[in-house]
């Protein structure tokens, strides 16, 4: 039968039944499989974001220094992007289903470790393994979910997990806002206890997979790739706490992060069983959706990673009521999904709804540019919901062209590959705007500060300075303490033109994406049709 045939022969067959509209691994409970797959990818999404509100409580219960805590953070990214590039060969190896359970499951035991660590370096230890567990779920989930799925059904299964890309790291500081504040910073961490339960209880009984295959395992790739991102990362988190290129350790994960790279290129280019698949590298929707994945992370994770500070520190909000003001970003990204959806559905250019979204989060952040600490709530608001519909409409159809072209077999080793540049793109932004605003404020508390003495002055030198002179010093503290926040705003304005003006160059690379139903270019049509490896 074609179902049995498209479970059993993999690329090949799959890509021959795809016009009969079969899935490549039919099961009869699809909605609870749907159902357990997404309730299991939105745990780490959330944790990603969820972390950080329970930093400063997390700080004090354990008696962590701030630079201590702040490794509760990266370990767990670092651990992320390590252990991502596997993904496509332990799904071979060990096969989808069962690394689908396993890392579930070790995703849970690790939560409920973090979730009761005594001490720093405890907690620092069970982030790292948090992040292994958790790296293998994100991809795995999306290329299951096109699996289980008929290819007419597609884009709505791309819709159904944008959604929780989307709403993951939106969500996960309102949420962790609230638990921080009505419970105990630990159950950022237990919540996916029992959440997890039901998920693998689910999957466990529902879940279908690939058989397993044999597959090399290039430990030369694995090796200079991890080492590469590890280094990146490291340059990235710890730039800014040791002035960056002032410091040798920065040079030292520099040095390390471009050899191990241009060795990993060279390796990956000429070795026999490369660590990724090359027909990936042939296929040009997939190299632009790398890219767009890039300004995706540097879009959502980078803009809430300014936002959350800037409401809490310059307009005084609570955790809570941060986390509420961020929320219209997945309101407007689950409306755009469903309309881009409709859109492609219907035989709609997948440009269209991508250049909508570009259009969408350029004006979304040219109206972040031009804040002042007097803006409204109401601003806060449509902005959010004007920048989740350019996510939604960029999101959802970047992800249907970039595996429409590709083989069902390179599917787990694509969806890694675009989950880790997402990743690193937010990595990158969020340490280059981080800097940015210190420096920024720094300048202009400086620029400021120099007008500001004249009249500041003339307070202190009247004739009752000495009478009133403690009045004065609480003048002054009055005036520095507006300084501040005026150039804490200056430099938060700065951020949101960076990341506007990345955007617009983004854009253009949509005219080099190619219709889903276009065919693949001469190189890549038989990488479609390719026998599996033995």
């Amino acid at each position: 039968m074609s179902s049995a045939e498209g479970t059993a022969d993999g690329g090949g067959v799959a890509s021959a039944a795809a016009p009969a509209d079969v899935a490549v691994l039919p099961t009869r409970f699809h909605g609870l499989v749907v159902a357990g797959i997404m309730l299991a990818t939105i745990l780490p999404l959330l944790d990603t974001t969820i972390a950080n509100v329970a930093i400063p409580h997390m700080q004090s219960a354990l008696s962590a220094t701030p630079e201590s805590v702040m490794w509760v953070l990266t370990s767990y990214i670092i651990a992320h992007a390590v252990a991502m590039p596997l993904t496509g060969w332990l799904s071979d190896r060990i096969g989808s289903r069962q690394l689908f359970l396993y890392s579930t499951a070790g995703f849970i035991f690790t939560s409920m470790l973090c979730g009761i660590a005594q001490n720093i370096e405890q907690m620092v230890i069970y982030r790292t393994l948090q992040g292994i567990a958790g790296a293998f779920i994100m991809p795995l989930s999306q290329s299951l979910l096109l699996d289980v799925s008929r290819p007419s059904r597609h884009p709505q299964m791309m819709t159904i997990w944008g959604f929780g890309a989307v709403l993951g790291p939106i969500m996960g500081p309102l949420a962790g806002g609230w638990i921080t504040e009505n419970w105990d910073w630990r159950w950022a961490f237990l919540v996916n206890v029992p959440l997890g339960l039901i998920s693998l209880l689910v999957l466990y009984f529902t879940l279908p997979g690939h058989p397993k295959k044999r597959r090399p395992f290039d430990l030369t790739g694995f090796v200079l790739v991890g080492l590469c991102m590890a280094s990146f990362q490291l340059m990235l988190d710890r730039g800014q706490q040791v002035d960056w290129f002032d410091a040798l350790e920065s040079w030292i994960y520099l040095f390390i992060a471009l050899s191990t790279l241009w060795m990993a290129i060279v390796h990956l280019a000429t070795s026999s069983n490369p660590l990724f698949d090359r027909a990936l590298f042939h296929d040009v929707n997939f190299l632009i959706a790398f890219i767009f994945m890039m300004v995706v992370g540097m879009v959502i994770y980078a803009t809430a990673a300014l936002l959350a500070p800037m409401l809490q520190v310059l307009f005084h909000f609570t955790a809570y009521d941060t986390g509420v003001v961020i929320a219209p970003r997945g309101i407007g990204a689950m409306i755009a999904m469903q309309f881009a959806n409709r859109m492609i559905s219907r035989g709609v250019d997948p440009r269209l709804p991508i250049t909508l979204g570009f259009g969408f989060a350029i004006w979304s952040l040219y109206a972040m540019s031009g804040w002042t600490l007097e803006v409204s709530l109401p601003q806060f608001l449509w902005t959010g919901v004007v920048q989740g519909l350019g996510i939604g409409f960029i999101t959802m159809p970047i992800y249907i062209v970039a595996f429409a072209t590709l083989a069902p077999r390179l599917r787990t080793d694509a969806a890694g590959l675009l989950n880790l540049s997402r990743l690193m793109g937010s990595s990158v932004m969020i340490s280059v705007v981080t800097t940015l605003l210190a420096r920024s404020v720094q300048t202009s508390h400086s620029d400021m500060g120099g007008h500001i003495n004249a009249s500041a002055s003339a307070i202190i030198d009247t004739a009752t300075a000495g009478q009133f002179r403690e009045f004065s010093e609480s003048a002054l503290r009055m005036v520095d303490a507006e300084i501040n926040r005026q150039a804490a705003m200056i430099g938060y304005v700065n951020d949101f033109w960076l990341i506007m003006w990345l955007t617009v160059a983004a854009a253009p690379l949509i005219l080099l994406v190619r219709r889903a139903g276009s065919p693949p270019p001469a190189a890549a049509k038989p990488l479609a049709t390719a026998p599996e490896p033995s």
